[in-house]
């Protein structure tokens, strides 16, 4: 699968991409900076980078700047009626919190669901499966904040 994503053959999804980066140990934006040789300090709008998962229509925008800040923010926006679930490992190395920009966010965590509208800011627990649900009639979006957990 890799080669193929490698050749353009395939749009990587979501879930494929954050197991790629959680067996590599880097952050989904580090993974897409170091395939783009990106290592700026400052990140004009209209530069970032933006992807979007090809089965949910999820889309994230890399607000911060190139790699190796200890502090990464991503904006994302999650469609009407949209899910995207990832793995534990996913979250391993990482420490995040989830700020609701617009609309409203069921945040699953494990066992635990926790409902977010605009302005409510989560920082998660303990890495485990993790789902990001938008139940409503309109899109939801929200910054993610995240650092590496220090070893």
């Amino acid at each position: 699968m890799i080669s193929k994503i490698e050749r353009g053959e395939v749009q990587p999804t979501a879930a494929l991409l954050a197991r790629l980066s959680g067996a590599l140990e880097i952050t989904l934006s580090e993974l897409i900076a170091h395939a783009e040789g990106d290592d700026r300090r400052l990140s004009r709008a209209a530069d970032q980078e933006v992807w979007s998962d090809p089965d949910s229509g999820y889309s994230r925008r890399a607000v911060s700047p190139g790699t190796g800040s200890p502090l990464e923010l991503v904006e994302v926006e999650l469609p009407a009626g949209a899910q995207v679930s990832m793995p534990a490992d996913t979250f391993a190395f990482i420490h995040q919190q989830i700020w609701v920009l617009s609309g409203r966010l069921r945040f699953i965590e494990g066992d635990t669901a926790h409902e977010l509208s605009r302005g409510d800011c989560l920082q998660l627990g303990e890495p485990a499966h993790c789902s990001f649900v938008n139940h409503t009639m309109q899109p939801c979006r929200y910054l993610v904040a995240l650092a590496k957990r220090q070893r």
